[in-house]
């Protein structure tokens, strides 16, 4: 424990010594006084809020005074594994743990008041130095509190919900409610006081099942709707994107083969039938989207049932053997995309697996240099995901490392290509300018924190520096040229710049190894494209952002476009997952934000780390933008196949959503879900911005026209 943090436990021991004192005096030690000590939970040993650790997710609870059983001694070692005993020095003592919930009754209890009419506490009875006779009242009285919120639960659900349909909780029937009050009524009455706690317990533990049951009545049903949408807004799509780019022969579909529009009557009766459940049951406004958007859906995917009838129908030209394959294969795909939102090191594995992919489909011996890059890059790109994200020390010579390891390898691109791709002087003059800035901000991160540690404060001249690198790296790569590479050069170096000066450490070197692994990607697409006999446009050295857009040469979806679409949502969640999770972006250092300010304001330091975040999405969205040139295919028919993707992954994420346990884990699964659901919204958000980034070009200043009398 740090000096400061000593101090500050003391200044908290201090105030509340003299608060006591103030309150004692004001009663004349009458020793009738109770005193309940709780805070708000931990934060991490850098000043953020705190994520999944017990330090950061336990608070204290310390009483003494009136009432409260004084510290009871034990012998035996307790069962605690987080340390905090053997921290404070207090194994000799019981210590007893209990929900932050069950507070309300404990105070409730010592001052001798009502329990709190929606409290779901239990009251900790270990708490309490008091008679048997009053721990079983008390138990008794808190065991009928939460018995009543039972029952105004259940007939609450039961006047909304059809006789027939209605399923009481088995554990707390009507019946066995009146058992449970009449039995623990007349053991306190025997003065079994034991039995009549431990049954008050069991009582309230059936009642809080209870609610969350009808809390959740609905659930089963509810689900049903939303995964018949999800099935069928994916069908949708699927069936859409066989339209438009499958060669099946066209059948009449379902729809032309009903007479009198059978199949709208057949949706509109189910439509009535669906409102007419819904509103006798007087189900709230939410229940009516769940269980009428599936309708339309499913309408859509039977009106275009013709396309499915050819995909039938032309299932047999392929082995059964490969359909399984192929099955097998897409499942373990977005089983992989799935758990590493939960487990980052799922990652290093698909990277591992990604690896390979050039010697396993033959393109290896046709692009050696390039194939084996990709396996290096990959496999570089792997560690990542094994480093720690939460509780990691600053390492600032790693960020100089990364800096000057982004300005090496841009050097050796431009020298490699300066025979294919002769620069022009501004565009030389940018390249260097851009490349000593790089240095400049890989420096920039230690000058500052050696300033701060010396106690001089953030330097004048590095705050200006860094909000002009910031405000300037989205502008700079305007200014560069818009053939393919110059262009992705300029875009990396000048999001490597701000990137390095809200890193501290390993996450640093992040950027250049994705960026690598991206420029690798690029280069193979374009050998796969030819080893597959589709003509390409012309050479990578020579393709202009600025005139790729060709109708005419936009081709159809081949199975390979699903594994470059794969392949994006990979990179897309790496660009994530690879430096940190949803517990690191909660719990991030503040010291990432130096650079740029030292005085805490929580929407300035949030913007800067969000900006981190979407920096290495702006580079792989970049390369697929780039891809989507190299591979003649439009950007629509790429994006329907990302949204079938994220529509798999979040279908699976909906099951996986939980509202209980810790705030982060609640948290956490919510955030899961919404991320997945809102991915292809965002990017196509991104590819708007990226498709500036790459195509368009700012002018600062043309040569004066020349003008003969």
């Amino acid at each position: 424990m740090s000096q400061e943090y000593q101090d500050n436990i003391g200044l908290v021991d201090t105030g509340v010594a003299e608060l006591v004192s103030i309150v004692e005096d004001f009663f004349g030690y009458d020793g009738r006084t109770a005193y309940v000590f709780t805070s708000d939970h931990g934060m991490t040993n850098w000043g953020s809020h705190g994520a999944g650790l017990p330090s950061e997710t336990l608070t204290p609870l310390v009483a003494w005074g009136a009432g409260i059983q004084k510290a009871v001694g034990v012998t035996a070692p307790q069962q605690y594994d987080d340390g905090y005993l053997q921290d404070w020095n207090l194994e000799h003592l019981r210590r007893v743990d209990v929900s932050q919930a069950d507070i309300a009754p404990l105070m409730a209890s010592l001052i001798g008041v009502p329990f709190p009419v929606n409290s779901v506490g239990v009251l900790p009875l270990p708490y309490l130095n008091n008679t048997d006779l009053f721990k079983a009242e008390s138990m008794y009285t808190n065991a009928i509190q939460i018995l009543e919120q039972f029952k105004i639960k259940m007939a609450q659900k039961k006047e909304t919900t059809l006789s027939f349909l209605f399923t009481p909780y088995q554990k707390l029937t009507e019946s066995k409610q009146t058992e449970f009050i009449l039995k623990a009524r007349m053991l306190i009455q025997l003065e079994k006081f034991d039995d009549a706690i431990s049954l008050c317990q069991s009582l309230i533990s059936h009642s809080l099942e209870g609610l969350v049951y009808y809390h959740t009545y609905d659930r089963f049903f509810l689900g049903c709707s939303v995964v018949l949408g999800f099935v069928g807004w994916t069908s949708y799509v699927v069936l859409v994107i066989l339209k438009t780019h499958a060669n099946l022969i066209r059948h009449p579909s379902l729809l032309n083969k009903m007479p009198c529009r059978t199949l709208e009557k057949l949706c509109m009766c189910v439509t009535v039938v669906i409102t007419g459940f819904l509103l006798i049951q007087r189900s709230p406004v939410t229940y009516y989207i769940y269980c009428l958007l599936p309708v339309p859906v499913w309408y859509s995917v039977l009106k275009e049932s013709g396309i499915l009838m050819d995909l039938i129908q032309s299932a047999p030209s392929l082995p059964l053997w490969k359909c399984f394959g192929y099955f097998v294969l897409v499942a373990f795909g977005i089983e992989l995309l799935v758990v590493s939102f939960f487990h980052r090191a799922i990652l290093t594995v698909g990277l591992a697996v990604l690896s390979l992919w050039p010697f396993l489909s033959g393109l290896f011996g046709k692009a050696k240099f390039r194939s084996v890059s990709w396996f290096l890059a990959c496999l570089f790109l792997a560690f990542f995901p094994l480093m720690p994200v939460v509780g990691r020390e600053p390492n600032i010579h790693l960020v100089t490392c990364a800096g000057l390891l982004a300005v090496f390898t841009s050097v050796c691109y431009l020298w490699s290509s300066r025979q294919r791709t002769p620069l022009h002087l501004g565009d030389r003059q940018q390249f260097i300018t851009q490349m000593l800035h790089v240095a400049v901000c890989a420096y920039m991160p230690s000058f500052t924190h050696s300033s701060l540690q010396q106690k001089q404060g953030l330097p004048l001249f590095n705050q200006i520096i860094s909000w002009i690198t910031l405000g300037s790296s989205m502008l700079v790569p305007l200014l560069s040229s818009t053939r393919l590479f110059h262009r992705l050069l300029s875009i990396f170096l000048s999001f490597t710049a701000t990137y390095l000066l809200l890193s501290t450490g390993s996450e640093a070197l992040f950027l250049p190894v994705l960026s690598w692994l991206m420029f690798v990607w690029i280069n193979i697409e374009q050998e796969a494209m030819l080893a597959q006999g589709v003509s390409v446009r012309e050479e990578l050295s020579i393709i202009d952002f600025s005139a790729n857009i060709d109708i005419a040469k936009i081709r159809q979806l081949k199975l390979d476009d699903i594994r470059r679409s794969y392949f994006f949502v990979f990179f897309i969640i790496t660009a994530f997952f690879g430096t940190g999770n949803i517990a690191s972006i909660n719990s991030f250092d503040p010291a990432s934000v130096y650079c740029f300010l030292t005085v805490f304001n929580p929407f300035i330091m949030g913007g800067l780390m969000m900006w981190k975040v979407l920096i290495p999405f702006i580079i792989v969205m970049c390369t697929f933008e780039t891809i989507q040139v190299v591979t003649q295919l439009s950007s629509r028919s790429l994006f329907l196949i990302v949204l079938v993707i994220s529509d798999l992954m979040a279908l699976h994420f909906f099951f996986l959503v939980q509202d209980y346990g810790s705030w982060l884990d609640i948290g956490t699964s919510i955030s899961h879900y919404v991320i997945v659901m809102s991915m292809t919204i965002f990017l196509m958000l991104l590819s708007v911005v990226t498709h500036i980034l790459t195509s368009k070009r700012l002018i600062l200043w043309r040569k004066p026209k020349l003008h003969f009398p």
